[in-house]
């Protein structure tokens, strides 16, 4: 048997783009001569293959994990490809929903043992696919989570994790669902970088005068206009999807959301 170590298809990966597989296999092959292992993958038109690295890879599916257990893990992952028709077969959605089951289980370990499986599918689907943006959630003590993912044309699109400390699993999914709809960027106002609602607040008092308002109001208009960027911006100051007359906050009642995450295609 060929006698090389894991640090040698590592550096015949990053020098040719290559697969992991490929790379073992041409090092093997050559009896682990670096340099020989080279020229076998070009020879078999392997190198060429690992140029897809370089193509945008803006498409694919978002799988999401939710343990049960105590603590309570959840786990969203998005493995991205070139094209929807790849993202949507069958294989392609299979490995995304096991990298998730993988990262929920093991963390990073889970997903880097499962990096075979991912050079792999390159190779058979002919796309430069990739695990993209993951996220993972370990309840806090006392914290319940909720998850959502919403499908389309066979796999995920859009995967969201909500944390809830004093609520139930099924609020923590209520939240969730409004999360995926509205895309707010940040939890609370006092969330919002000081730089950016400076920013907002020079728009709102230009815009102000530019409409003529008089100086003597204009705090008040830029209080109440700030509130709407603040509604718009902030998960807990959103009307709530189900009961718009009711924001968020007032929805979870005693309840406390301590984090959300949201990771969609192309995102």
């Amino acid at each position: 048997m060929a006698s090389f170590s894991a640090q040698d298809v590592s550096a015949l990966r990053k020098a040719t783009g290559a697969g992991i597989l490929d790379c073992k296999r041409a090092l093997e092959a050559t009896n682990g001569d670096v340099e020989a292992a080279k020229r076998w993958l070009r020879e078999q038109g392997l190198v060429s293959a690992g140029k897809r690295s370089e193509r945008e890879n803006a498409d694919g599916a978002i799988a999401v994990v939710l343990t049960g257990g105590e603590p309570a893990v959840g786990a969203v992952v998005e493995l991205r490809s070139e094209t929807d028709f790849v993202a949507k077969s069958s294989e392609f959605v299979a490995l995304a929903e096991k990298l998730a089951a993988a990262y929920a289980s093991d963390a990073d370990t889970g997903i880097d043992g499962l990096a075979e499986a991912v050079d792999q599918l390159k190779i058979t689907l002919k796309e430069n696919i990739e695990v993209g943006r993951r996220e993972r959630f370990e309840a806090a003590s006392g914290a319940a989570l909720g998850s959502y993912v919403h499908n389309q044309a066979g796999r995920g699109t859009i995967g969201v994790l909500v944390e809830l400390a004093g609520g139930t699993p099924d609020l923590a999914h209520d939240v969730a669902v409004h999360v995926a709809f509205t895309n707010p960027q940040y939890l609370s106002p006092a969330d919002v970088p000081e730089e950016k609602v400076a920013a907002e607040r020079e728009t709102i008092e230009a815009m102000a005068r530019n409409e003529g308002k008089p100086e003597a109001a204009m705090e008040k208009i830029v209080e109440g206009r700030l509130k709407a960027f603040f509604k718009e911006l902030c998960l807990l100051e959103q009307p709530y999807v189900r009961d718009e007359k009711k924001t968020v906050a007032q929805y979870v009642g005693d309840a406390t959301v301590t984090r959300f995450v949201r990771v969609a295609i192309g995102g």
